[in-house]
């Protein structure tokens, strides 16, 4: 049977602190190459949930974020539909203004154009639809844009949808075929005429609000965009205070590592060196 090995006191002390030496290498290297200081449990339990939980609320909320830009965009695109049909509206009005002082069949023509606009009003307030969602056109349904800003409370925000379509007394109010209709019927009558033109500014009137609600809505969703995305910036941020390593730092203490292993090895060295002086006395 072998006898064992007995290493000298100092020999022994030069193994070990080389041993620490080479760990704190590794560890080093690891850090370096991963860019973490704290990349699981075992590095730092306590750091390494605390980051983990404010990463996880940064996830969260860039779920959030998400939804929010899409309800910008439903918003926006109602938004642009009421400017749109605003804009068909006063000429509507223009056309009831000219009706005032026509005659046969520039009068004929006239309401041809009126009847052509409002038709085409009901078609852009039904054609204005994001991601299945129209908020100019109900047709008698109850949809509504709700986006919710957190999952930790009740904060959202829920815009009921509009009604913009021309033929209904809920909506803008210009469907009224007795003032309105493929023949001279209303338009042959001044007062008709005047009537049509009260209902014209009515609907204008109901535009501007609307778009000044939807415009903002807009507003509010976009400062709520630009709020989470900063706080999103400050989560990850502080996660990473935690367990980032600092590159500049771990590259200095890697060479400072290095230098302590050459040494430690220097100094095993001359200790082997010192026993076998010491064992060529006894030769």
């Amino acid at each position: 049977m072998a006898s064992e090995i007995t290493l000298s006191a100092s020999a022994r002390s030069s193994l070990l602190s080389l041993g620490e030496t080479s760990n704190l290498i590794g560890r080093t290297n690891n850090r370096l190459s991963s860019g973490l200081k704290v990349a699981s449990p075992v590095d730092d339990a306590k750091v390494f949930f605390e980051a983990k939980s404010l990463n996880d609320r940064a996830s969260t909320l860039n779920e959030k974020k998400d939804g929010i830009d899409q309800g910008i965009s439903s918003l926006s695109t109602a938004l642009e539909a009421v400017e749109a049909i605003d804009s068909l509206v006063r000429q509507a009005k223009g056309i009831a203004l000219a009706a005032k002082t026509a005659t046969g069949t520039e009068l004929t023509s006239l309401v041809t154009q009126y009847n052509g606009l409002r038709t085409q009003i009901d078609n852009l307030a039904t054609d204005s639809t994001y991601q299945g969602l129209n908020l100019v056109n109900s047709s008698g349904t109850t949809t509504s844009l709700s986006v919710s800003f957190s999952n930790l409370t009740t904060s959202l925000l829920t815009v009921n949808t509009v009604n913009l379509q021309v033929g209904t007394a809920a909506g803008l109010g210009l469907g009224i075929t007795a003032v309105v209709s493929t023949s001279l019927a209303g338009f042959s009558i001044s007062a008709d005429i005047d009537a049509s033109i009260a209902q014209l500014d009515a609907a204008i009137t109901t535009l501007r609000g609307n778009g000044q609600t939807l415009g903002s809505n807009v507003a509010l969703l976009q400062a709520r965009l630009d709020f989470t995305e900063n706080y999103v910036n400050v989560l990850e941020t502080g996660a990473g205070k935690l367990t980032l390593a600092d590159i500049t730092e771990e590259g200095a203490n890697l060479v400072a590592l290095q230098t302590r292993q050459q040494l430690g090895i220097n100094g095993l060295s001359f200790a082997g060196q010192s026993e076998q002086n010491i064992l060529a006395l006894f030769r």
